[in-house]
């Protein structure tokens, strides 16, 4: 089997899991290669402190059968970004799979590769996909074509073992869940709006807001930039 090379963005400010979710479970996919890609090579700095090292710069990267984004608040810092946002557009127009966790997918949608596609996101966040032309949906996982996105953080895992058993099959992908244990159990059924008491779901919302209001204000900029642009094929 020809080596597949899987690429996650690896940016300041990202939220570890939704890369380190996905990581340990690409990783162990027979012949894959597993690159952390930002613009070089300097240690960066996850939203709760975890340092990590890129692997190799965006000049560097080779062509990716696969390209990751996950989510975290530094993703919104460069939604405007010309390298970064062109450097996921070229990667998702040759790639076999388009993918992402949690807000990973506005960063998609800002390279305008999620227009006329349902995608998902972290429930806070999943109505700003509607900016880029996506359809949000409400689940764990969505795939429509060749894009796969996962939902909001430990999402990641269960994104990660579905995008391995599309590369390697299902038989691969059960055999790293067993590996990994993946077998949650969690303490409490508040990990979704669904599941959730309605009393917590709104005191988040409420303490969100404000930095809600400001990611939609940047969100809405960036779908007006893309818009701009003159439209290629993709």
């Amino acid at each position: 089997m020809a080596q597949l090379n899987i690429g996650l963005l690896s940016f300041p400010k990202l939220t570890q899991l939704d890369l380190t979710g996905p990581f340990e479970v690409f990783a162990r996919i027979p012949d894959a290669k597993v690159h952390l890609v930002w613009r070089d090579t300097r240690p960066i700095t996850s939203d709760a402190g975890l340092v990590l090292s890129p692997s190799v710069s965006f000049a560097e990267c080779p062509p990716l059968d696969v390209i990751c984004v996950p989510g975290g608040a530094g993703q919104f810092e460069f939604l405007d970004d010309d390298g970064v946002l062109s450097f996921v557009r070229d990667q998702g127009r040759q790639a076999k799979f388009v993918t992402s966790v949690c807000t990973g997918s506005i960063v998609l949608g800002a390279a305008g590769l999620l227009s006329g596609y349902k995608a998902t996101s972290h429930w806070l966040f999943e109505d700003q996909l509607a900016y880029f032309g996506a359809t949000p949906v409400r689940e764990r996982i969505v795939h429509d074509r060749n894009r796969i996105t996962g939902g909001g953080i430990t999402a990641g895992i269960d994104f990660g073992l579905y995008v391995a058993a599309q590369l390697a099959g299902e038989d691969v992908a059960k055999s790293i869940q067993l590996m990994i244990e993946y077998n949650p159990a969690p303490p409490y059924s508040s990990g979704s709006p669904e599941t959730a008491d309605p009393a917590l779901v709104s005191r988040i919302r409420g303490s969100m807001e404000a930095r809600l209001q400001n990611r939609r204000e940047i969100s809405a900029r960036a779908a007006k930039r893309l818009n701009e642009q003159p439209t290629t094929g993709g």
